[in-house]
């Protein structure tokens, strides 16, 4: 039977090298996720969890005990007052979207401290597009700090420009930037920042791509982030979550469903077990994730390949860049990724125009859920310096194996010129 996951002995020589190299980066990942884990199991126990929690309801789903226990062992986790987890997220930026309609009101000014948002929050903002409902079109005010020479933020300009604002928006992850991710302790430096100079502005971090990856989270007033990402533990098959301060939970709540309503209503179906369960293995499966990145970048920039962050440096969130310098290398990557994936194995990604984006995007992830960040992929915008964004990986071998078969495609298609 011929093999799915046979490698050339250099290949495999320098993946050894790799993991010789990573060895106390991984330690260290082991020792973040031992604390998370006891974090996460002392929730569960301080909430008393039983097998009623896992049941769901139909209909209003007034009184579901397993959906308000959940909320409860979210904040606990995050550090936070409260938290509305609820599988009616369909993705981190609705998440994102409904916790800043939940906070902001005509008039209000957003400010994105840490650079450009994401791209998908550009129409949700209105940076693009006209009248589709947008922050803009509700007469939300909208600024921007653009980052330091070094990619990190400028103090200096956020003291200046948050003065009065309603909510200042920070972004953890990097998205499709070759900036650096924010670790929490230089999060929290900008969130210090803001609170001497403007201590009424509602701070909000769009925390996806984080949760779990340091033994602390951001100390902001709201935090969102999606379930098909971390805190799902690649188990959850969608949803998404919304923590800090009571009051502000409370406001999102109205914006998920209805003024008067909120977060009293709403059904969970049979989706408690999956969201628990999702909970429980999260600190294991972002341990498992983060070592695939890292990983990932010790084997490329030992082959020659601008990567960040390095295979030594710490971690805070899932995301790998890799500068693969061409087009033919992004496909031959992304295609080997998939190729390595449990799911679609046989599909080949081809770049295309991915509602949201600019430019077209190629996106490999063979994943149990569509789309899950967490589960091994690799994408990007096709565009000069022709990077792809690595992320996710459910178990440590398997993620590795995916790596080593995306490279092998890309040397093979190199040697086929």
């Amino acid at each position: 039977m011929e093999q799915a996951f046979e490698f050339t002995p250099a290949l495999l020589q320098a993946a050894k090298k790799a993991e010789e190299k990573a060895k106390d980066a991984f330690a260290r990942v082991d020792e973040i996720a031992f604390e998370n884990e006891k974090k996460v199991l002392s929730a569960f126990h301080r909430h008393n969890v039983s097998a009623a929690h896992l049941l769901g309801t139909t209909g209003y789903g007034y009184d579901d005990l397993g959906r308000d226990a959940l909320d409860k062992i979210c904040a606990d986790i995050l550090g936070t007052e409260d938290a509305l987890v609820r599988q009616n997220f369909v993705s981190g930026t609705h998440t994102i979207a409904t916790a800043l309609f939940g906070v902001l009101r005509p008039g209000d000014r957003l400010v994105a401290v840490t650079g450009a948002p994401y791209d998908t929050l550009e129409e949700v903002i209105g940076i693009r597009g006209e009248g589709n409902g947008s922050l803009k079109d509700f007469g939300v005010l909208y600024e921007e700090v653009p980052l330091n020479a070094d990619g990190f933020p400028d103090l200096f300009a956020i003291r200046e420009k948050v003065k009065g604002a309603k909510v200042a928006h920070l972004q953890r992850s990097r998205g499709y930037a070759l900036r650096p991710s924010f670790p929490v302790k230089v999060l929290n430096e900008v969130i210090d920042a803001i609170r001497e100079v403007s201590p009424e502005t509602i701070i909000f971090v769009d925390n996806c791509y984080g949760e779990l990856v340091e033994k602390e989270e951001p100390k902001a007033d709201l935090l969102a982030g999606s379930l098909i990402k971390n805190l799902g533990g690649g188990i959850a098959p969608t949803g998404g979550y919304i923590a800090g301060k009571k009051e502000l939970v409370e406001l999102c709540g109205y914006r998920l469903t209805t003024p008067g309503i909120g977060r009293e209503a709403g059904c969970t179906l049979d989706m408690n077990r999956s969201l628990y369960m999702g909970f429980f293995f999260a600190p294991s499966v972002v341990a498992s994730a983060v070592k695939t990145g890292i990983f990932a970048s010790a084997l490329l920039e030992d082959l020659g390949f601008a990567v960040t962050p390095s295979y030594d440096e710490p971690r805070t969130d899932l995301i790998t860049a890799v500068e693969l310098k061409t087009k033919e290398n992004m496909i031959a990557f992304c295609q080997g990724i998939q190729q390595g994936s449990p799911i679609d194995s046989n599909a080949l990604p081809t770049p295309w125009a991915m509602p949201g984006y600019q430019d077209e995007v190629i996106m490999a992830a063979g994943a149990f859920t569509m789309g899950a960040s967490i589960e091994l992929s690799a994408d990007g915008p096709v565009r000069p310096p022709y990077a792809i964004w690595l992320q996710g990986g459910l178990t440590y071998n398997t993620g590795k194996l995916g790596v080593l078969k995306a490279v092998q495609r890309m040397m093979d298609k190199e040697n086929q010129k």
